[in-house]
Formats: C-alpha cells, sequence, structure tokens
C-alpha cells in the first residue's frame, strides 16, 4: 500500500467511524452469530497473493462486522463498561501511527515522561498518597500480579527471584469469597498455590467481615503459614460491594502484611469528593489499581497501578542485559522495570488526551450523571412489589430479580435466566448475570459514554417485557 493508498483508505474508515458511532444504537449490541458461524466464512489458510483492500474491507464489513458485539453501543449494561470516547480514540490512532516500542526512556522519552506527568496527575484526582507513585498495566489482572509478585519478593527478601520458592514457608493470601477471579489466577501464576487462598466470608451487603479475616490469619500464624497479602476489593465485580478499608488497613500494618486494594472498576468513583471515605486508611495499603479503560472514557487496554515503594517494585522486575543499557537509567523512569513485560505501547497518550479533553469537572459530570441515572432506577425497581434489589447500590450498578408470588421460589433463579435470555435475544440490550449467595441476579450497569437515562429506562421497560413473555412458563398450573 502507497501513501496514497494508505491516505484515501484512512480517510474512508475514519469517516466509517464516524457514521458507526452515529448509528450504532440501529445495530444488534449483541452478535447473533452461532459458534463457528465466523470460520466457516473464512478460508482455512492464508493467501498466496496479495488481496486488494477492497476484498478486505467487504469482508470486514459482511463476515466480521456480524460476529462483534458492540460495546459501545447505548444498549450495552452488561459486565463493566469498556467504555471510549473520541479523544481517546485519537490518540490511539496517532499511537498506531507512531508505532513507537516504549520499553525504556532512550526508546520514547516522551511516552516515558508522559507516562509520569498522567500517572501523577491521576494519583491527585483520585486522592491517593502525593508520595505514591504510578504505573500504566494493560489489565487490572497483571496489576494484581505484580502486587502479588512484589509482596513475595518483600517477604522472602528477594531470595525468591534468585532461589525459587524452595525452602520458603507456605504463604497465604486473604480476600473476600466476592473478590475478582483474577486474584486465584495470579496466586497461582505467582507459585503460591490456590489451596493457599484464603476467601473471607462477607456481611449482608457482601463486603468483607474484618473480624473473620483476623480470625482467619491467627489459626494461620497458629499454623505455622504466613500472611504475605490481604487484597480489598472497592467494588467488586458481582455486585460493586466495598470492604471495609480503614478496619482491613489496620490488620494488614499490625501483622505486616501486604496489601493492595482492587478498585478496577469503582476506583474512578474516587475522582468524586463525595466517595473518598471510602478510601480512609488508603496510607496504609502498599498498592491500589484503579482501570481508566472501564468508567473513565479511555480506550482498552489502560490501567493504573500505584504502588507506595516503587524501588520494591523495580526490584522486583528489574533485569539489565548490556543491549538495554543507556547513559540515562538513573536520571530516568524505565517503565519496562516497573512490570511484566518488557515491550510496552504509548498508552499515557490516550489518558493524557482524555484528562485534557475532559477536565476533572467534565468527568466528574459524567460519573455522578451515571449514578444519578442508577438511583433513579433503584426507586423504581424498589416500588415493583414483584421485583427485589439483591445488593446496594452503591455506584452505578444494580442487581435484582423478578419473583411473583405466582411463581415458587425454587422456580425463580430459572425464570430470571429465562428473562436474560430473552432480552439478549431481542438484540436490543445487552445485561449479564451473577449469582448472590444462591440467588440469580441480573446485573444492569446504568451508563457508557454513549448512552443517556433513556436507554437506560429502555432496559427496564425491555426487563418488564420479559417478565410479562417468561412468567407463564413458571407459574403455577
Amino acid at each position: 500500500m502507497t501513501t496514497e493508498e494508505y491516505r484515501q483508505w484512512a480517510h474512508r474508515l475514519v469517516d466509517w467511524t464516524a457514521d458507526y458511532y452515529q448509528h450504532l444504537g440501529e445495530l444488534p449490541v449483541k452478535s447473533q452469530v452461532k459458534p463457528g458461524d465466523i470460520l466457516q466464512q473464512l478460508p482455512s489458510s492464508p493467501p498466496e497473493a496479495p488481496e486488494a483492500m477492497e476484498a478486505i474491507w467487504e469482508d470486514f464489513q459482511s463476515v466480521i462486522l456480524p460476529g462483534i458485539t458492540h460495546w459501545q453501543h447505548p444498549g450495552f449494561m452488561a459486565y463493566f463498561p469498556a467504555s471510549a470516547s473520541f479523544p481517546s480514540l485519537l490518540a490511539e490512532m496517532l499511537t498506531a501511527s507512531l508505532a513507537a516500542q516504549c520499553m525504556i526512556w532512550d526508546t520514547s522519552p516522551a511516552a516515558a515522561e508522559l507516562e509520569e506527568l498522567a500517572m501523577n496527575w491521576f494519583r491527585d484526582l483520585l486522592g491517593l498518597p502525593p508520595s505514591w507513585e504510578g504505573v500504566i498495566q494493560s489489565t487490572a489482572s497483571e496489576a494484581t500480579l505484580c502486587a502479588l509478585l512484589t509482596a513475595r519478593e518483600r517477604a522472602t527478601n528477594f531470595h525468591a527471584n534468585r532461589h525459587g520458592l524452595q525452602g520458603q514457608p507456605v504463604f497465604r493470601v486473604y480476600a473476600s469469597e466476592q473478590i475478582h477471579s483474577s486474584i486465584e489466577k495470579g496466586i497461582k501464576i505467582a507459585g503460591l498455590g490456590s489451596e493457599n487462598f484464603v476467601r473471607i466470608g462477607t456481611d449482608e451487603q457482601f463486603a468483607l467481615q474484618p473480624e473473620f479475616l483476623e480470625a482467619a490469619i491467627q489459626a494461620d500464624l497458629q499454623a505455622g503459614f504466613v500472611p504475605l497479602c490481604i487484597i480489598a476489593g472497592l467494588g467488586t465485580t458481582g455486585s460493586t460491594a466495598v470492604d471495609p478499608l480503614s478496619e482491613i488497613a489496620a490488620i494488614a500494618s499490625r501483622h505486616g502484611i501486604w496489601l493492595h486494594v482492587d478498585a478496577a472498576y469503582a476506583g474512578s468513583a474516587l475522582l468524586l469528593e463525595e466517595y473518598r471515605p471510602l478510601i480512609e486508611g488508603i496510607e496504609l495499603a502498599d498498592s491500589f489499581v484503579v482501570n481508566p479503560h472501564k468508567w473513565l472514557l479511555t480506550h482498552f487496554d489502560c490501567s493504573s497501578y500505584f504502588v507506595k515503594d516503587p524501588a520494591a517494585l523495580r526490584r522486583t522486575f528489574e533485569i539489565l542485559p548490556e543491549y538495554l543499557k543507556t547513559a540515562h537509567d538513573k536520571e530516568v523512569n524505565n517503565y519496562r522495570d516497573w512490570g511484566i513485560p518488557l515491550g510496552r505501547r504509548f498508552r499515557a497518550l490516550k489518558l493524557w488526551f482524555v484528562f485534557r479533553a475532559y477536565g476533572r469537572q467534565g468527568l466528574q459530570q459524567m460519573l455522578r450523571s451515571h449514578m444519578s441515572w442508577a438511583r433513579n432506577l433503584e426507586r423504581k425497581i424498589g416500588e415493583h412489589p414483584d421485583f427485589k434489589l439483591l445488593a446496594p447500590v452503591t455506584f452505578n450498578l444494580l442487581c435484582f430479580r423478578y419473583q411473583p408470588a405466582s411463581v415458587p421460589p425454587e422456580r425463580w433463579n430459572d425464570l430470571n435466566q429465562a428473562m436474560l435470555s430473552w432480552i439478549q435475544q431481542q438484540g436490543r440490550y445487552y445485561l449479564s448475570h451473577t449469582m448472590l449467595r444462591g440467588k440469580y441476579a441480573i446485573r444492569l450497569v446504568a451508563g457508557n459514554a454513549q448512552q443517556q437515562e433513556s436507554d437506560v429506562q429502555g432496559a427496564w421497560n425491555e426487563v418488564l417485557q420479559a417478565a410479562e413473555a417468561c412468567l407463564p412458563l413458571y407459574c403455577f398450573a
């Protein structure tokens, strides 16, 4: 492809992108294809000769696009949003155009220094301790693994990195039974063993109970185990439950245990002063993660990982072969030493674009709008005699279910599962589910960049229609 051909296609694709966003609500939010449909339409072997861009573009539109679930669709209210914005998209275009490998300062000084600046800005926006430093990881899963590995190295005086875990004590990691599944995955990758993941019971609001945590630690100490890390959730995935950080932090401090705060989704709410009490005690924590690629209009991937002791983080991951040494290593941040991969994209650029394009006030306005929509829907659900909220609405996630008196309670789970399936089949809205103490809950997240409150109301109307459509199949004969 020549430069001029690229220019023509780039203009064409930008126009398509603008049209895509303008008419996104007209598409089915969830892909309607069946397993194998995409593969069956594509050749099983690569082409021998070059193909025309026109043919490639045609296949994208006719084969690939129908297999896409549209995460930016105004009807997408499942899981957590992967919200995007035009400023972020423009930055991603520039990042791809520059195609820089930003592993060390020398390979792109602006990338390293902009990342340092963006993390400092974000730290201050969130109200984290001003002495903390941050780095952009790909995902919260990767950031949590970094926390576990650094905790492991601190506990072994960096012996594990040199000699492995042979001869080391059995380390234990503690978190709420509601914590994200990536925690157990990280424990396994860190060589700590999933059987050493201690799940702590929760209260009626699905938050970790500190007295249970203290009891588990005491029992492990008596059994000869070594408490290594506590992971507190600020907005768990199932219900956005918030663990009592100040009490957990006091326990961690008393026992000298690494404390990591998983705020991957809901941590963005800390831009609002009224949510700052949720991180009372944060100065006693060791690390904190929040994903701008979920709720802050920044394209995936962009996970912000903050640490109290950056030297420990660097010591855990640094390795310096001769071919990576530079004259400026002692003066700069080489972020390849702050995490797992050597190679790094210029991810700070899109975050910087978003911060500047929206400002603190613009981001705050968006967050407050989303939570206001959720509060309004919370009231409607509470007023309906046959619907029940199953978890507190702390941010903008609602967990609820339909439980009409005409249906035996033992069939309510099946009824709600059928309702969710009915909603997905219509193609207008995409909701997801979770299980909360054995109860099937429909999850609805109110808010992404393309959404208005009318879309949230439309989703609720769809839920009511689903209830009406599915009720006859489950009520008493």
